[in-house]
């Protein structure tokens, strides 16, 4: 297993990275905003979106470790950009399991950043929130489910849906969306579908893409708080160097270098169970553990650097207009997305149990 970082990898993190901190502002009160459509198609028109994507797509002929590479970047600036659910998720499936039409018709929009997708998932153990029937030659889909990333503004909609033959994911270009106020932004919402008739089916019932779009999109996500934790970290540590208390800086204070220490130790942890999760997926081994492993870290220890950059940061750090507020919300958002912490070590323990001795 080799962590070290491809030549494509850094030239598409160096990139993002300009792109985001020459053009990404820092979001309106908690509630609005949550998409940069300028920021998307700026993105787009560098090459950022479609470079992560197959060949056979139109794409540069990358995969999932560079797209990783793009959402550590999308984390670090909380770029309000729908990067991990169109690109990572939506896109990638349908480059994977769609056919010449569908990624016509979905992926080529997404690639020139004038569409955005989404993927309407689950949490981690959670029932499939939508169930479908066949009707006719075709089918009907029902459900609901809440806090779907990018959901309201959405012009594509993936599906996981219950049947009768197993699990299918079904395409939408149109659902029910009431859009949620969440920690951060308003860029999620509530979807619902009553008897709706899919624009088309990705792969068959049963075929496991709901699985796939999950692992992956698990991976991204811990990607994306890789980034968040990275950033909050150097800017905590930042300013305990420069915060002085009773004469000294508070840097130098047994106590909170132990808290800094402790979280860059955690920010290790996540970023080595992500890259070991990527790996194990590219290379297309089994990998169910690693990507329930590094999300229990993502969730588990973002959850303790957020909380640590906040108390460090002392009164500020609970000012929501202050840089920091952007990074704990964002952190809080990301360790509850597709399953926590507990959610996590459900999924291991049942891995375990039936796993041999």
């Amino acid at each position: 297993m080799d962590f070290a970082l491809t030549e494509a990898q850094q030239d598409l993190a160096g990139l993002t990275r300009r792109i985001l901190a020459d053009r990404a502002a820092p979001p309106g009160p908690p509630g609005t905003g949550g998409f940069d459509a300028d920021l998307w198609r700026a993105l787009a028109k560098a090459g950022i979106v479609d470079a992560a994507l197959p060949s056979s797509v139109g794409g540069g002929g990358f995969g999932l470790l560079e797209q990783c590479s793009v959402l550590i970047e999308v984390g670090r600036a909380v770029a309000p950009v729908p990067y991990l659910h169109s690109v990572t998720m939506a896109a990638a499936a349908l480059a994977e399991f769609g056919a010449g039409e569908q990624i016509e018709h979905w992926v080529v929009p997404v690639v020139r950043g004038e569409r955005v997708l989404t993927a309407v998932l689950p949490d981690a153990g959670a029932p499939c929130g939508f169930t479908a029937e066949r009707s006719g030659g075709g089918w009907r889909v029902s459900g609901a489910q809440t806090a779907v990333g990018f959901a309201a503004f959405a012009n594509g909609f993936l599906v996981p849906a219950s049947t009768s033959e197993g699990v299918a994911v079904f395409l939408f270009d149109q659902a029910e969306v009431s859009a949620q106020r969440t920690v951060d932004h308003a860029d999620a919402g509530l979807v619902e579908l009553t008897d709706a008739e899919p624009a088309s089916m990705l792969g068959a019932p049963g075929a496991g893409v709901d699985d796939w779009l999950r692992r992956r999109g698990t991976v991204g996500l811990c990607a994306q708080q890789l980034g968040v934790l990275e950033r909050a970290l150097e800017s905590t540590a930042a300013y305990a160097r420069e915060r002085e208390q009773f004469g000294h800086v508070i840097g130098s204070f047994q106590a909170v270098r132990q808290r800094l220490a402790d979280a860059y130790i955690d920010v290790e942890a996540v970023r080595l169970t992500l890259w070991q999760a990527a790996w194990r997926l590219v290379d297309g081994h089994p990998a169910d553990e690693e990507v329930a492993t590094a999300k229990f870290w993502a969730a588990d220890a973002g959850h303790r650097v957020a909380h640590t950059a906040v108390h460090i940061h002392g009164g500020v750090g609970i000012d929501v207009d202050h840089p920091l507020h952007r990074y704990f919300v964002a952190a809080k958002r990301l360790e509850f997305a597709l399953g926590g912490a507990t959610a996590q070590l459900r999924a291991l323990g049942a891995h375990l149990a039936t796993s041999p001795a």
